[in-house]
């Protein structure tokens, strides 16, 4: 019998990695309140939401194997979020020039009998040094107005970064695969036959 796996996520880009992997699953939104709480690092936010996103899903679907995520991006200590509009962008993009952004990407995953797991990848984003007019000319070409940090690394975004460092290649894009292939082994669903 095949497990229910279910991605506790409205995110295309969640989504779209999870289909890299050899897995049967569907997406369902979490209907939680993402707002940090009063005195919340952007760390403990992210934790935080990749744990509530996950059980408040497998609280609707018992038995069945859910995976929750969040990612924080992090500048100085302050969050930052989806600018939503160009202006927000533009902004977001002025401030981090020539800055290193932490990136925390909380990865929850509950298993069938409802216990639940939970690691974090960190990456280290340092920016380039850029104009107002590349900044806008990025910000018009690829419009990332649902992404942490306005920049897409997996597209044009590359460009505005001068160096990158994380321990998993895909926790950048929101859902790192590395982590989840154990999460999910040790949840009782391998990917690969006697993979922990």
């Amino acid at each position: 019998m095949t497990l229910p796996l279910i991605l506790a996520s409205s995110s295309r880009y969640r989504r779209e990695l999870l289909e890299r992997l050899p897995v049967t699953f569907t997406c369902e939104s979490p209907e939680i309140d993402e707002s940090p709480l009063e005195g919340e690092t952007p760390r403990e936010t992210a934790l935080r939401l990749s744990k509530e996103k996950a059980l408040a899903v497998a609280a609707q679907h018992p038995g069945a194997i859910v995976i929750g995520s969040d990612q924080v991006a992090d500048l100085n200590g302050e969050k930052l979020g989806k600018p939503h509009t160009r202006e927000r962008a533009i902004a977001q993009l002025e401030r981090m020039q020539g800055q290193t952004i932490l990136f925390t990407t909380a990865l929850s995953v509950v298993n069938p009998q409802g216990e639940i797991e939970t690691v974090e990848s960190i990456t280290r984003v340092k920016m380039r040094a850029l104009s107002r007019e590349t900044i806008e000319a990025y910000v018009d070409i690829e419009e990332p107005y649902d992404c942490a940090g306005s920049a897409k690394i997996e597209k044009l975004g590359i460009a505005l970064m001068e160096e990158v460092t994380s321990d998993d290649p895909t926790s950048l894009i929101g859902l790192p695969l590395m982590a989840l292939t154990s999460l999910l082994s040790r949840a009782g669903l391998a990917v690969l036959p006697g993979l922990k």
